[in-house]
């Protein structure tokens, strides 16, 4: 089994939004009705929407982009604070993922000659850049925000082009959800602040995935958590998640600031800072009774969206990675492993853990509604061709013998059991005659045995059935060769010869309407099937018929039994 990296959150706060289970609000803080009853929801004075038309109800509202007007950026020359450490440090992390270490490759600079240029920016560009850049998100303009565009342009370039270079591969799946959902597409920067665009990302507090939800939250939204399966960490179904959690929060605040705050620290935080500001919506107004660990989300936020856009600008480029454009998905239905896969269409196992993070031990299970497979596309013919040799594949080393899945189809192996220590695995095929006393006695096991391994309940056997053993090893082909003997000469392995039916039956004359009947006395390794094979024209239901037995695993030795032979 393959050792589990443990990856580290490159960008996230402590404290993560999900931590908190309330997302609504109660009295003036939720909503404002009007006199006519219609409710409307309260925007701030920095939000860049205007205002919301009248009457139009919360469920049919649908593109938001109806009523966007573009409002000057608000700049608070009054505001100053220092950078987070925690955040500092964490971006430096994204240095030792498996991102850095495989997949870019890192530039270098003159560190001078950028500090030199980057002094010379002043506020007024910084202003004037964010300004130009379309967004229904309102870009404010102050000193932290100045600070971290600054970390980002400056001193965590490898870190940012890193992003960059994943951004080509993750930016077409959430723009496109978020499209979808007539979402702003600005909120596609969430990731970069919340995981570095790292779908393994880890907090300390459990958050985990693209989008950092916690276990609960995770739960709430409909994603699948289990053993085998962690869809907060599935690009896809995590971003539609994330956008029902955004929308929901929306709802409440009616501000996009007050919303990325939320999604950050916990709309229950976000309250408290509302309370302790005297009730104002306004984010810098409430921005010192955030939490500290917290409160430089949204200006990171901003400060992505400017870099993102002005990277150019900065020098900033995209490191290429080994993450393919064009991909295909596929639906699984079976148990897979990821080795079947790789070793069979020739495909690298960590590009497949790459694409489909959500599957924590490089298994698929089997599933009725099935499970995504995401392979690059130029794989995907050869997956379909090769799709029976590919669940084939060692298919009993992956899923039997480790105890991993079942087959619910396989009629008889209806669980996994333990092997034996030092024994060689043989098969036995049940012939006429043959009952589990008599196969456990030749082969030298316990019946109990026998039936656990098989999975045999009331010593029920099938002809042409195929039993598993476990011999000495060694031994195994003196064992295989009982398939091709007699039952006289299996027999004879135990020192014992088979007699005829007069010989082990004592005949009684009975008086009776429908002739006379004879007495069988049950002997080891006896059942109805077999008992019946030794009186000719008689079924084994005759016999439990005429004995008055429902139950077919109640024989037992010594046991006198009433036959009524067949003339």
């Amino acid at each position: 089994m393959m050792k589990k990296k443990q990856y580290i959150l490159p960008l996230i706060f402590l404290g993560t939004a999900f931590a908190c289970n309330t997302i609504k609000q109660t009295g003036s803080e939720q909503t404002v009705k009007t006199t006519s009853g219609i409710e409307q929801v309260t925007l701030s004075e920095i939000d860049t929407l205007s205002k919301v038309t009248e009457n139009v109800s919360e469920e049919t509202e649908k593109d938001s982009l109806d009523f966007l007007k573009i409002n000057p950026v608000d700049v608070r020359w009054d505001l100053n604070d220092s950078i987070n450490t925690t955040f500092s440090n964490n971006l430096d992390s994204l240095l030792y993922s498996w991102y850095a270490k495989n997949t870019f490759k890192t530039r270098t600079y003159n560190r001078d000659t950028i500090s030199a240029q980057a002094e010379k920016i002043p506020d007024s560009v910084y202003i004037k850049r964010l300004e130009e850049i379309p967004s229904l998100i309102d870009l404010s303009y102050n000193k932290i925000v100045r600070n971290y565009i600054e970390l980002y342009s400056q001193r965590r370039r490898s870190q940012v082009e890193m992003m960059m270079g994943m951004s080509e591969y993750y930016f077409p799946i959430i723009e496109e959800i978020l499209d979808k959902e007539g979402l702003p597409q600005e909120l596609k920067y969430l990731p970069i602040i919340e995981s570095a665009l790292n779908p393994k990302a880890l907090s300390r507090a459990g958050a985990s995935g693209l989008w950092q939800f916690m276990y609960g939250t995770g739960r709430m939204y409909k994603l699948d958590i289990n053993t085998f399966v962690d869809e907060r960490r599935d690009p896809v179904k995590a971003s539609y998640a994330a956008v029902k959690y955004l929308k929901d929060m929306y709802r409440v605040y009616g501000n996009w600031h007050l919303v990325i705050a939320a999604y950050n620290c916990g709309p229950g935080n976000v309250n408290k800072a509302i309370r302790r500001s005297g009730g104002k919506k306004n984010y810098w107004d409430i921005y010192f009774h955030l939490p500290k660990e917290t409160r430089g989300y949204v200006p990171a936020f901003i400060a992505a969206l400017y870099t993102f856009n002005y990277h150019k600008e900065h020098q900033l480029f995209p490191q290429p990675s080994n993450l393919p454009v064009a991909c295909d998905t596929l639906l699984i239905n079976e148990q897979l492993h990821f080795d079947q896969v790789a070793n069979v269409i020739n495909i690298s196992k960590e590009q497949l853990r790459e694409l489909n993070p959500q599957y924590r031990a490089d298994i698929i299970p089997a599933s009725k509604d099935g499970y995504a497979l995401k392979i690059p596309l130029q794989y995907t013919t050869k997956f379909i061709d090769k799709q029976d040799s590919i669940f084939a594949y060692k298919k009993e080393y992956y899923f039997s013998m480790k105890d991993k899945v079942v087959n619910p189809n396989d009629r008889y192996q209806k669980f996994a059991h333990v092997t034996p220590k030092d024994k060689a695995k043989v098969y036995y095929k049940v012939k006429s005659g043959d009952a589990i006393g008599l196969i456990a006695s030749w082969f030298h096991v316990r019946t109990s045995d026998l039936s656990y391994w098989n999975n045999v309940r009331r010593n029920l056997i099938k002809v042409g059935q195929k039993l598993v053993l476990y011999v000495p090893k060694g031994k195994e082909s003196y064992y295989s060769s009982f398939n091709t003997m007699s039952y006289s000469q299996k027999q004879a392995t135990l020192g014992k010869t088979t007699t005829s039916v007069k010989t082990s039956t004592k005949q009684i004359p009975l008086n009776a309407s429908n002739g006379s009947y004879v007495y069988y006395t049950v002997k080891r390794g006896d059942n109805f099937w077999t008992i019946a094979k030794k009186f000719p024209g008689i079924s084994n239901s005759d016999i439990m018929k005429i004995n008055n037995i429902t139950d077919d695993g109640s024989l037992k030795v010594g046991q006198k039994l009433k036959i009524q032979p067949k003339s």
